[in-house]
Order: C-alpha cells, then sequence, then structure tokens
C-alpha cells in the first residue's frame, strides 16, 4: 500500500472521532532513544483531526502526573477520552503497531468496542477489575 493511500485510510478513520481525544506523552530528557520518534508520531495525529489533542510531561519532573496515570516508563502515550480508558501505550507507534494505536484512538473518540456479543455477555459477568496488556510485534 503506498503511503498515499495509507493516509487517507488514517484519515477516513479519524474522522469518525466524535468526541476529545486526549494522548497524554509521557517523555525524559535522557535515557530514552525513542521517546522524540513517539512524540513525532503523537504529534502527527494531533495534526490529522481537532478532535485531538496532546498534553507533554516528562517522566523524572512531573512525577504527580505519572503515579496518576501509573506511568513508569517512557515513551509512554495515555489515549483518553472523556474518560480514561486505562488505555497505555509504551514505546513508539510505528510500522505494524501503528494499526492497534489507532484502533485505541478511534475507540476513545467514539467509544466504539470492536467486540461480539458474546464476548460483551462475558465481559458483563466480571465482579472484579481486571488488568490486561496487549503486546504488539511485527512477528
Amino acid at each position: 500500500m503506498d503511503d498515499s493511500v495509507w493516509v487517507d485510510n488514517l484519515e477516513g478513520r479519524l474522522a469518525r472521532i466524535e468526541q476529545p481525544v486526549k494522548l497524554v506523552f509521557f517523555t525524559q530528557t535522557f535515557g530514552c532513544d525513542t521517546c522524540l520518534s513517539a512524540r513525532q508520531v503523537v504529534d502527527e495525529f494531533a495534526n490529522l483531526s481537532e478532535q485531538i489533542t496532546v498534553e507533554e510531561h516528562n517522566l523524572v519532573l512531573d512525577k504527580v502526573h505519572a503515579e496518576r496515570y501509573g506511568v513508569d516508563r517512557a515513551p509512554a502515550i495515555i489515549v483518553s477520552g472523556e474518560t480514561d480508558l486505562g488505555i497505555r501505550y509504551y514505546g513508539v507507534p510505528a510500522g505494524h503497531e501503528l494499526a492497534s494505536f489507532l484502533d485505541a484512538i478511534v475507540l476513545a473518540g467514539t467509544g466504539e468496542l470492536a467486540l461480539k456479543e458474546e464476548s460483551l455477555a462475558a465481559i458483563a459477568t466480571l465482579n472484579r477489575p481486571v488488568d490486561i496488556k496487549v503486546f504488539v510485534t511485527p512477528t
């Protein structure tokens, strides 16, 4: 797929966002070789939709915010809609990982869950918080 088709698809998906989405970005000045790349991706998404805003914090200097969001490493991106949905993205959302990052943004901005009825019914039976971690790799 050439870049123009990918960007058109990206913009089309972001156009579905109905509610504001805040990307809370955690960086650090030293010891983070990928922080600049991650920030560039975050800024690109914010430039593609008026619904997306970016808030940046330094992991080392802004301890209060890091504790509030439960972030302990950088780069970290919190994808938040009207409420904090608990979505945390660590690393640079690029390449194959970009699709899951885009899905998180669309979820936060639309509230649309791409789950089957059976899955929603199973989730409804849970009576305690569940911590789910999803790892994305190109392999």
